[in-house]
């Protein structure tokens, strides 16, 4: 039976044009929702991206951001914005944690994204602000908190990030009480832990480098298997005494589940291309960052692994939403 005419025609007409909606996008400017607050983490690594993606593209690249909920607000907000290439989703580690963290999600990061590539990795380090002058390492806050049970308190970007989680693993390791306070992400913490409202934090490096430089922050310890190239002097928790406590923050893309093939290449592509940048790379060194950039497919695979071991770490410790 000979295909209808008309029907051939539209066929034909959508293998022709699928090529180039690459070509074509982008249009119009481009968002990245960040569902952090401004000053955080994300949002350290996001800018300068968006900067040169725009100039990558050609047209610009907007941070939008939508902090709440550790970041399930924003990411539930890209879920819902149709997969049109206009909108992109830089989410972190957090995202993999929240899985599991949060019982009734209106997302999935499987089901309603598509994994784009990492963006950068981050080890945590534990900070107090310098007014408790008695703690200078892990053992003393340790010694400090088995002492006074309950009088320190921990900040977080919100509950269920790894700056929560981090806090919830120690307590395990060590025995200890200490008070969550979650916040609507990393920089609304940073302000209180500064203003000495927040005893100590187990915060990403990208954020607290600058204040540790700066004598405004004590450090204790970094969460990676190896020191940071930073602040090289601060020990690894393994050295504090603490063997096989290694978590690090990280950064990564997603399209919105439906974004066209073609657009998702070019996009991973002029992500990856940004990422070799002598200016991205140096200023990635500059937190103590690794750069990512690996294949979509890897990504994937180690999204899948993450959301399986965050998923234990939450049903081991008992951590709650509300901190």
């Amino acid at each position: 039976m000979r295909t209808p005419v008309p029907v051939l025609a539209l066929f034909v007409a959508a293998i022709v044009c699928t090529p180039l909606q690459a070509q074509d996008w982008p249009q119009k400017p481009v968002r990245i929702i960040n569902p952090f607050a401004p000053g955080g983490g994300t949002d350290t690594f996001a800018r300068p991206l968006a900067v040169k993606l725009g100039d990558e593209l050609g047209r610009a690249v907007i941070i939008e951001n939508m902090g709440g909920a550790g970041g399930t607000i924003g990411a539930a907000n890209a879920a819902r914005a149709g997969g049109d290439g206009y909108t992109w989703f830089m989410g972190a580690v957090h995202h993999t944690i929240a899985e599991s963290f949060y019982p009734k999600l209106s997302y999935s990061l499987e089901r309603d994204f598509i994994p784009v590539t990492l963006v950068a990795s981050v080890p945590n380090v534990v900070v107090m602000h310098p007014k408790h002058k008695n703690i200078r390492s892990v053992k003393e806050l340790v010694a400090f908190a088995k002492a006074n049970p309950g009088a320190l308190n921990y900040g977080s970007a919100g509950s269920g990030t790894t700056h929560h989680m981090t806090g919830e693993l120690f307590k395990i390791a060590t025995g200890i009480q200490l008070t969550h306070i979650p916040y609507k992400g990393a920089g609304p913490m940073m302000q209180d832990l500064l203003a000495g409202q927040v005893d100590l934090a187990f915060d990403g490096m990208g954020t607290s480098a600058t204040q540790i430089k700066a004598g405004r922050l004590q450090p204790l310890a970094v969460t990676s298997t190896r020191r940071s190239a930073l602040v090289p002097e601060v020990p690894t928790m393994h050295e504090a005494g603490f063997p096989g406590f290694d978590v690090t923050t990280w950064y990564a893309l997603w399209a919105v589940k439906g974004t066209p093939a073609p657009i998702l290449a070019r996009f991973h592509e002029a992500t990856v291309k940004v990422l070799k940048l002598p200016e991205i790379q140096s200023l990635w060194a500059s937190q103590s960052a690794a750069a990512g950039g690996q294949s979509a497919e890897e990504f994937g695979r180690f999204v899948k692994s993450e959301i399986a071991k965050w998923a234990k770490v939450v049903k081991d410790s008992g951590a709650k939403i509300d901190g």
